[in-house]
C-alpha cells in the first residue's frame, strides 16, 4: 500500500521509517528541505519539497493512488486543510490529522477527519489507525494471560449494544473512548460510529476474539 505523509518533523520521520518497514510505500512531503535528514539514511521512499495541501504536490506524492494521508505538521490549519484535501478531492478514506487545539480537534472529529494529539506516542497512534486491523497493544500480564488493546470494530456493530459485543468475543469492555472523552459502558450502552473500545481479552482466546469483532454481528435465529 502507499502512504503520503505531511511533515518531516520527529512524528513524520518516525511514522515513515514505521511505514517503510513494515512494506508499504512512503512519500513525505515538507516545505523544508532540510527536514528529510530526519529520516534514516536507507529510507527508499520520495522526499517532496511543497506545501502539503497544493495539489500539484499531492499528485507527485502519488496520492491518487494513496492508501492513507497523515497530516503531522506544526500547523494545526495546514493538516486540517491537507487533510480535507486528500479526502474530499482524492477520496481518500484513511486519513488523519495532527492538530493541538483539542477543542478543534473534536469539531473535525465529528466532521470525519480523525485526530490525534501532539504526544509522544503520536506516530504508533496514526499506523495502528490508518492500517487495516490494526490495534494497540495497552497493557498485558503475560502471567494471567491477559492483554488490554484498542481494537478497531466492523461498522456492522454500530447500533448494538457492547453486552452484545462481549458476548459475542468473550472479552471485556475496559472502557470506551467517544468524543475524547472516556466512559463505562454497561447494558444499556449502543456502540457508536467513531468509538474507540479498549478491550481486556484472554491471550489464548485473543485471536478469535479480535475475528468476531472484525466481521458483522451474526443474525438472531
Amino acid at each position: 500500500m502507499h502512504v503520503v505523509i505531511m511533515g518531516c518533523g520527529r512524528t513524520g520521520a518516525t511514522l515513515a521509517s514505521e511505514f517503510e518497514s513494515r512494506g508499504h510505500s512512503v512519500s513525505v512531503i515538507d516545505v523544508r528541505a532540510d527536514a528529510f535528514r530526519r529520516l534514516p539514511s536507507d529510507f527508499k521512499g520520495q522526499k517532496i519539497t511543497g506545501l502539503g495541501f497544493d495539489r500539484d504536490t499531492l499528485k507527485s506524492a502519488g496520492v491518487e493512488d494513496a492508501y492513507a494521508f497523515a497530516a503531522v505538521s506544526d500547523g494545526d490549519n495546514s493538516n486540517i486543510l491537507a487533510a480535507r484535501v486528500v479526502r474530499e478531492t482524492y477520496g481518500v478514506e484513511n486519513v488523519v490529522a495532527r492538530i493541538a487545539d483539542s477543542g478543534r480537534a473534536e469539531v473535525y472529529r465529528r466532521l470525519g477527519i480523525p485526530t490525534v494529539a501532539p504526544v509522544p506516542w503520536t506516530a504508533a497512534q496514526i499506523v495502528t489507525r490508518l492500517l487495516p486491523g490494526g490495534s494497540d497493544s495497552e497493557f498485558e500480564d503475560a502471567d494471567a494471560g491477559i492483554v488490554m488493546r484498542r481494537v478497531p470494530i466492523n461498522d456492522g456493530w454500530v447500533g448494538r449494544h457492547y453486552h452484545e459485543l462481549e458476548k459475542a468475543s468473550q472479552a471485556r469492555v475496559a472502557y470506551v473512548t467517544r468524543f475524547g472523552e472516556a466512559i463505562l459502558p454497561d447494558a444499556a450502552t449502543a456502540i457508536q460510529s467513531g468509538d474507540d473500545v479498549h478491550l481486556l481479552l484472554a491471550l489464548a482466546t485473543e485471536r478469535s476474539a479480535t475475528k468476531a469483532i472484525a466481521h458483522p454481528p451474526k443474525a438472531a435465529s
